[in-house]
C-alpha cells in the first residue's frame, strides 16, 4: 500500500460498502447526526457554522457514524442552504466521520452541478462522502421557482427518477454512445482515469434517497439504494414507508440487502425540566414556520412566555410527541424503543434547541448514555 493510500485510509474510509455503520458502545444500531445549522435569536450565521464544526468534531470523537446537513432555503433560522459549501468546510475540520447531505434537493439543481460538487467533495475527503437526495424543494413554492428559474416545479413521479438517472450517469461517466451528454464529463470524476496517465479513484459517493412518504421508499428499494426516512417530521408514515422500502428492495451493486436509517428528533439534558425548556424553542419555531412566519429560533425565555392558542397547542402537543427528550437515560430508552419498533438500521439524531451549547451537550450526554468512546 502506498503512502497516499495510507493517508486516505487514515482519513476515514469506512469498511465494507461505505454505507453500513457499526453500532458502538451499547447502542442498538449505529448513531449519526443530522444538523440544520440553526441560527438562534441573538446569534449569527457565523456562530451557527462554528457550532456545526464543534458538533461534527464531537460526533467524530464520540463514535457517531456520519454527520449530514440538510438543504433549506429562505428560512432565517436555518443556515444550511448550501450543503456542498458547508461540507467542504466540515471536511477540513474532521478526519474520519462520514459527511453528507440529508439531503440535496435534486429538482433545485442541474444534475451535472451536483455531480461536480460531490466529486470535488470526494476528492477533499476520500471515502467518507454521502450524497443524500430528496425531491421536495426544501422551501416554499415561490422560493423554489426562484431557485429553478421556472414556475414549474419538477418533482413529480416522472421527473425525479429521470433526474436521478442522469445524475448517476454523470457520477459514473456512463452515458451511452449517441446520448447528447456522452461527451460531457463531471470533473472530478471517472473520466480522469481514462485520460493519458490517469489513475482510477477508488471512491464514488454512495447515493441515498430521502423521503417522508412512500414515493422515495419504493424508488430506493427498486434501485437497491439505501433509504433515509424523515421520522422526525413524518412519524405516522415511518412504518409504512420502511415496509414498502423493504418489500420493494432489489439487490444492486451498492447493496445486497436493504439499509434504512431514520431521522429522529432527540435532546438530552441533565434534568428533564431543562430538556423540555430547550425543545420548546424548537416547538415555537415550528409553529411559526407552519403558519408562514419563519424566523430565528427563539430563546427559552421567549418560548416560555409565548401563549399558544388552541390550534397551536394541538400542533405543539403532536410535534412534541415525536421528540425524544429528557434525561440521558430517558432519551436512551426512547431511542432503543424506536429502533426496536421500526427495525431501523441506523438512527440519525437531530437536536431541536435554540443554543449551540445545549445541542452540543445533548450529543455528549447521549454518547455517555451509550458508553460511546471519547
Amino acid at each position: 500500500m502506498s503512502g497516499e493510500d495510507e493517508e486516505i485510509r487514515a482519513g476515514g474510509e469506512t469498511a465494507g460498502d461505505g454505507i453500513r455503520g457499526t453500532a458502538r458502545g451499547t447502542a442498538p444500531v449505529p448513531l449519526s447526526v443530522l444538523d440544520l445549522v440553526t441560527v438562534g435569536a441573538g446569534s449569527t450565521a457565523s456562530r451557527a457554522v462554528r457550532t456545526a464544526v464543534d458538533i461534527a468534531r464531537t460526533a467524530e470523537r464520540r463514535g457517531f457514524h456520519r454527520y449530514w446537513v440538510a438543504e433549506h432555503h429562505s428560512m432565517p433560522g436555518v443556515a444550511s442552504s448550501s450543503p456542498a459549501v458547508l461540507l467542504a468546510h466540515l471536511a477540513a475540520h474532521t478526519e474520519r466521520i462520514r459527511l453528507g447531505s440529508g439531503g440535496v434537493m435534486l429538482p433545485n439543481h442541474a444534475p451535472l452541478v451536483i455531480a461536480e460538487q460531490f466529486g470535488t467533495l470526494e476528492a477533499m475527503a476520500p471515502g467518507r462522502v454521502d450524497l443524500g437526495l430528496g425531491r421536495a424543494p426544501g422551501t416554499d413554492g415561490a422560493t423554489a421557482a426562484a431557485l429553478r428559474r421556472s414556475e414549474r416545479l419538477h418533482e413529480g413521479a416522472e421527473e425525479f427518477p429521470q433526474q436521478l438517472a442522469e445524475l448517476t450517469r454523470f457520477l459514473d461517466d456512463s452515458f451511452p454512445d449517441g446520448h447528447p451528454y456522452a461527451k460531457i464529463h463531471a470533473v472530478p470524476g471517472p473520466v480522469q482515469a481514462t485520460s493519458p496517465g490517469g489513475v482510477q479513484d477508488p471512491h464514488r459517493p454512495p447515493l441515498w434517497l430521502l423521503g417522508s412518504s412512500g414515493f422515495s421508499a419504493r424508488l430506493a428499494g427498486s434501485l437497491g439504494l439505501p433509504f433515509a426516512f424523515a421520522h422526525h417530521f413524518s412519524a405516522a408514515n415511518t412504518l409504512p414507508a420502511l415496509d414498502l422500502y423493504r418489500a420493494s428492495f432489489r439487490p444492486s451493486e451498492a447493496l445486497a440487502e436493504p439499509y434504512a436509517l431514520i431521522g429522529v428528533a432527540a435532546l438530552a439534558a441533565e434534568a428533564e425540566q431543562e430538556a423540555r425548556r430547550q425543545v420548546m424553542t424548537g416547538a415555537l419555531s415550528m409553529v411559526r414556520l407552519r403558519t408562514g412566519r419563519p424566523g430565528l429560533v427563539p430563546g427559552p425565555e421567549e418560548a416560555e412566555a409565548y401563549r399558544f392558542n388552541e390550534l397551536e397547542r394541538g400542533f405543539v402537543d403532536s410535534w412534541l410527541g415525536n421528540v425524544i427528550h429528557g434525561t440521558p437515560d430517558a432519551v436512551r430508552q426512547g431511542l432503543d424503543d424506536l429502533a426496536k419498533r421500526t427495525g431501523a438500521d441506523e438512527l440519525m439524531i437531530t437536536a431541536n434547541a435554540h443554543g449551540g451549547a445545549a445541542r452540543l451537550r445533548s450529543y455528549e450526554l447521549i454518547a455517555d448514555a451509550y458508553g460511546l468512546p471519547g
